[in-house]
């Protein structure tokens, strides 16, 4: 196949391809005898004028391929991704440890290989953890162990599904393809910028937990790893709790993917001396605009129809050196109450498919380094994330309702009042500023940030726009060191993977790495 780039109206139809594909090359439609479209992104930068740009893979005759390829400024060839699964023999089940995109690709491919692995996850699976996170929601009354940062599907679970996908590459492919053959939309293997909302996500992760099972791995739930057994620099085992019962694996592979909220996993590795390091992260608010606001700044007075919610992207970097920037935007969604700690409050966002609820929100967050962090202890970020999440749960009077005040009374550093603007932080919310929860230098570095992004998208600031917190949990505050074989400096056979465990943000490339790591353990025991 070859493939090609070409504009195309935002309402097109198949005849709309093959006309600009013949604009394009040239040639001619009875030529193509397959076609499929590789990526496809809405083009903003016309108002008047949204279309798409989109690459287009077709297939001709061999002598036709070679032919257009002479042309190397309009065609390329297309090449076919695959991950290949060599004969194995192992001689332990691998252990994997957390259900969320990296574990469970992981799972996924080592169970495709014949592992059998063996799957554990200290949450429920999803469908029991949703009237776990509503109890939360509803009454206030959190669960440790089962929250939106755990349980099966991970934090992406509660999470607008996004897939930010880049460069294709035979890992995401599958990531896509698994996706839609659980039932994702068709389209998220091309669409930039595509997601599939929590609603359909929940359904998607529940399929591959039965693939794995149907191909020979186990999944256990309500299982947590509470230690890891090293002999001679080597994984042979571990050990988890289940319903006050320990139990315990042998194992010479243990996939350590545990989500980067996961801090008594990180206290365990530092008390066995794993090598960690701490790492760089954001902190700020959610901040919440009507959905048709954001609609109209982004698209216009008159957008196609059936155009879906409107995102956004902004960036600044502050004289002193801090970026600010969004974060896990959602549009047409909701400020989701995360926290997994008992006595301290988090946001964070997320969408259904439709995304069609009434308010879009989005992470509005300080880059913040090790520099910013109480101490030189590796976990020390995590000290940092604590005291702030303390912090607000204590000034909003012992409560999990989080702090919220209007962008207008932020801007003016005046008392927090609560707007027109309904915020969607399903416990509820008390009118107080980000001064009594943030550091300084955090509010600061917001309010400056504001008016660079008012004129990169101007409207948005918006006095009656809602500024809820904190958001604390944006990525890992930690990275677990490895080697180029993907295991833990210093003993063979751990496998940290992953966002939790600092190489991956995100559904794609957690899901990346953990099917990266998952395939050196298999070609380790090809035959």
């Amino acid at each position: 196949m070859i493939k090609t780039d070409i504009k195309l109206p935002f309402s097109y139809s198949t005849d709309d391809i093959y006309s600009a594909l013949a604009e394009r090359i040239p040639v001619k439609r009875e030529e193509i005898t397959e076609l499929k479209i590789v990526k496809r992104a809405i083009d903003l930068s016309d108002k008047s004028n949204i279309h798409y740009n989109a690459t287009i893979a077709i297939s001709l005759s061999p002598e036709r391929e070679a032919g257009l390829l002479k042309m190397k400024k309009k065609v390329a060839r297309q090449e076919d991704l695959l991950i290949d699964i060599p004969p194995c023999s192992f001689c332990s089940r691998p252990l994997v440890v957390g259900a969320g995109p990296a574990g469970l690709f992981a799972a996924l491919l080592l169970a495709e290989a014949g592992a059998k692995p063996i799957l554990i996850e200290r949450g429920l699976p999803v469908d029991e953890r949703d009237i776990v996170v509503d109890k939360f929601t509803t009454f206030g009354i959190l669960d440790p162990e089962c929250n939106i940062q755990f349980g099966e599907g991970g934090a992406g679970s509660y999470s607008d599904g996004k897939l930010k996908v880049g460069g294709m590459d035979k890992y995401k492919l599958k990531v896509l393809s698994d996706f839609i053959d659980a039932g994702a939309p068709e389209d998220i293997i091309y669409s930039v910028g595509a997601h599939v909302g929590t609603d359909k996500l929940k359904n998607i992760v529940k399929k591959i937990r039965q693939k794995i099972i149907s191909l020979g791995g186990e999944v256990m739930f309500s299982t947590k790893l509470t230690s890891i057994s090293v002999k001679d620099g080597r994984v042979v085992g571990a050990v988890a709790e289940r319903g006050g019962e320990c139990i315990s694996f042998d194992t010479d592979a243990l996939i350590l993917a545990t989500g980067h909220s996961a801090r008594d996993v990180f206290e365990m590795l530092k008390t066995s001396g794993v090598m960690l390091e701490p790492k760089g992260f954001g902190i700020g608010l959610r901040i919440e605009h009507p959905r048709e606001h954001i609609d109209r700044l982004m698209y216009g007075d008159t957008p196609p129809e059936a155009i879906g919610a409107a995102s956004y992207h902004l960036v600044t970097h502050l004289p002193g050196g801090r970026s600010v920037y969004s974060f896990c935007m959602c549009p047409g969604g909701s400020v989701v109450a995360a926290a997994s700690e008992q006595g301290g409050i988090v946001t964070n966002g997320m969408s259904e498919y439709a995304r069609n609820a009434d308010n879009s929100n989005a992470a509005f967050l300080v880059s913040v380094t090790p520099a910013d962090f109480p101490s030189d202890d590796p976990l020390s970020g995590i000290e940092l994330q604590r005291m702030i999440e303390q912090n607000a749960f204590k000034v909003s009077g012992g409560e999990y309702k989080a702090p919220s005040t209007t962008m207008g009374a932020f801007m003016r550093s005046e008392s927090a009042v609560l707007g027109s603007v309904n915020p969607s932080y399903p416990i509820g919310t008390l009118p107080i500023a980000p001064e009594k929860y943030l550091p300084g230098y955090i509010t600061d570095s917001l309010r400056a940030a504001i008016p660079d992004f008012d004129v990169w998208m101007p409207g948005f600031y918006m006095n009656d726009a809602m500024l809820t917190g904190p958001e604390t949990r944006t990525t890992s505050p930690v990275r677990v060191t490895r080697s180029g074989s993907f295991e833990a400096i210093g003993i063979k056979g751990l496998y940290p993977t992953g966002e939790g465990a600092g190489y991956a943000g995100g559904i794609i490339s957690s899901a990346r790495d953990g099917l990266m790591v998952a395939e050196s353990i298999i070609l380790k025991n090809q035959k």
